[in-house]
Formats: structure tokens, C-alpha cells, sequence
């Protein structure tokens, strides 16, 4: 289900965007902000939005702009040159920050009950933990797993749409809530994947 083989397609078609971007004379690290900017306005969004569902609407789309600019900084940084050890942290501070602005920002909702949610993004966190650890390690950054990021992602857009137009309870969860669901055990699947890969590569 994993998003991330389509991350060199994605590439290709982003890359002239990129470029544009980058001869504005904007920085990758200003990209790499913004795109926490708006993950924390969608988290907030999700918060304030149980009684207006076009706020979740306009939350799963600062989610799209999060996503796209987090794509965006990468691909300037190398187009510019500038890639670097510093670039790569802070890429990586943001997107937790991001996943927990989000995430965070729909269990305080109250689309799901907050002993779910908590699991769901101790999850997120140790599926990217796992990934970076792989890095740290020195057996390079780690992808693999039913849920990435960018499926998780694709599935908070998609499910802040359908909420927009239902609102209704399915075996007992909204859209949102079975969303939740779904990421927090994919996560737990995806963590257990990393471990076992990364144990066998360190034999």
C-alpha cells in the first residue's frame, strides 16, 4: 500500500515546480517551515471542526499543501546544491512535529477516543524513528512497511473528504475515526516490519 515506490515519479513531475521555486530565491529551509505552518493550521482546524465539517475540508488541504511542500524543499536543496546534514535534521524534526500537529490535532477533535489516538501516534513516531535509526546505523534510510508517511497522509486527505460529505458512523467511527484506527495499527505492522529488517541487516 506504500506510497513511496511512487516518490521517483512523483520527483519528476515536482522537479520543474522546484526549480522555479528555488530561482524566486526562496531557501529550502523557508519550504521546510512553511510546510510545518500549514500542519499546525490543519491540526487546529481538526480541533475546532466538530460542529463545521468544510473546516475539515480546509484541514485535509492544508495537509495537501504540508505534504507538497515537504516534497518541495528536498527536491530544491539538490537543484540548488545545497543539500546538507543540517537540512536533512531539520526536514526530519519538522515532519514529527508535523505528524503530531495532525494526528494530535483529530483524536483532541474527538473523532476517536484518545486512548486510540495515543497509540496511533506512538506508532507514527517509532515507524519514523525506526527509519532514521536504520540511517544512523549506517544501512541507509529505511522506507519499507505496509504505512509510510505518505500513505498516511493520503489517507488523512482522502478521509477529511469523505467526512466533508458524510459525517455519519460506520460500526461505530466517522471517516476520521476509522482513519485513525487504520494508521495507528498500520503503524504498529510497519514498526515491527523495520525491526525485522534492520535485525537482519545488522547480522
Amino acid at each position: 500500500m506504500t506510497f513511496n515506490a511512487l516518490r521517483p515519479v512523483a520527483s519528476k513531475i515536482l522537479e520543474p515546480m522546484a526549480r522555479k521555486i528555488a530561482d524566486f530565491g526562496i531557501s529550502p529551509n523557508t519550504i521546510s517551515l512553511l510546510s510545518l505552518f500549514f500542519a499546525i493550521a490543519a491540526g487546529f482546524r481538526y480541533y475546532y471542526s466538530a460542529s463545521d465539517p468544510l473546516l475539515v475540508l480546509v484541514a485535509g488541504l492544508m495537509v495537501a499543501f504540508n505534504s507538497f511542500f515537504d516534497a518541495m524543499d528536498g527536491l530544491m536543496a539538490r537543484y540548488l546544491d545545497t543539500a546538507s546534514a543540517r537540512g536533512d535534521f531539520l526536514d526530519h524534526v519538522i515532519d514529527r512535529y508535523s505528524d503530531v500537529f495532525i494526528i494530535c490535532g483529530i483524536f483532541f477533535g474527538g473523532y476517536v477516543d484518545w486512548q486510540i489516538g495515543v497509540i496511533t501516534i506512538v506508532g507514527v513516531l517509532l515507524t519514523s524513528y525506526l527509519g532514521t535509526q536504520a540511517q544512523a546505523l549506517k544501512l541507509g534510510r529505511y522506507y519499507g512497511g505496509i504505512i509510510g508517511r505518505a500513505d498516511r497522509l493520503v489517507l488523512i486527505i482522502l478521509s477529511s473528504v469523505i467526512y466533508y460529505f458524510y459525517q455519519g458512523e460506520v460500526l461505530g467511527f466517522s471517516s476520521l475515526g476509522w482513519m485513525i484506527l487504520i494508521i495507528g495499527i498500520g503503524s504498529h505492522i510497519t514498526a515491527i516490519q523495520r525491526i525485522n529488517h534492520i535485525w537482519k541487516q545488522l547480522e
